[in-house]
């Protein structure tokens, strides 16, 4: 039995709300994530900051079921190669998985941005630091990011992603970080 707050950080209540307002059967799995997103009434929001930029992002990107163009833009900006200062469309989806894990983490800082669009030159790169950098990264197309938080665990936060179904979803413990994309449903990590 599940106690009103659990090890992990997300409150029975929070997963019981989530689950609650989605009413979704056989679909894709990203719908999961989306799902999530339902119960937070008719805006989705997202709150970042960058600590190698030293940005802040807190907007609004979607109001009663329509995408804000201007909003995507300010998140795709946001979420440069801050290496090169290249900028690449970040996927809507990863965007919705993000912002329904802040939800079920029930969170009120923003997530810390460490990593998202990556241009091939910086992902190379990285690839020659660490064993651990994909070559064909999601990273390359705009379809991950690198979080964290300062109030909730690696687990807490790979947790809350695992929750909602939408993609990948790695733990960094040693690194202190969690990897969220829209690609196939997938976990790795300590």
């Amino acid at each position: 039995m599940m106690t009103e707050s659990s090890s992990t950080g997300i409150s029975r209540r929070g997963i019981l709300k989530a689950f609650a307002a989605t009413a979704i059967t056989a679909a894709p799995t990203f719908a999961n994530a989306a799902g999530f997103l339902r119960g937070a009434g008719d805006i989705r929001r997202i709150r970042m900051v960058s600590p190698r930029t030293g940005e802040r992002l807190d907007t609004i990107y979607w109001i009663e079921g329509d995408y804000i163009k201007e909003a995507l833009r300010e998140i795709s900006l946001f979420m440069r190669d801050w290496r090169t200062n290249d900028i690449r469309a970040i996927d809507i989806r990863t965007v919705d998985i993000l912002a329904a894990s802040h939800n079920l983490l029930d969170a009120s800082e923003p997530y810390m941005l460490l990593s998202g669009y990556r241009s091939p030159q910086t992902n190379a790169m990285l690839r020659s630091r660490s064993r651990g950098v994909a070559k064909n990264s999601r990273h390359l197309i705009g379809e991950a990011a690198d979080l964290r938080l300062g109030s909730r665990s690696v687990n807490q936060i790979y947790s809350a992603g695992v929750a909602c179904g939408g993609g990948g979803v790695g733990r960094y413990s040693g690194s202190n970080f969690v990897h969220m994309d829209c690609g196939p449903v997938r976990t790795w990590g300590r």
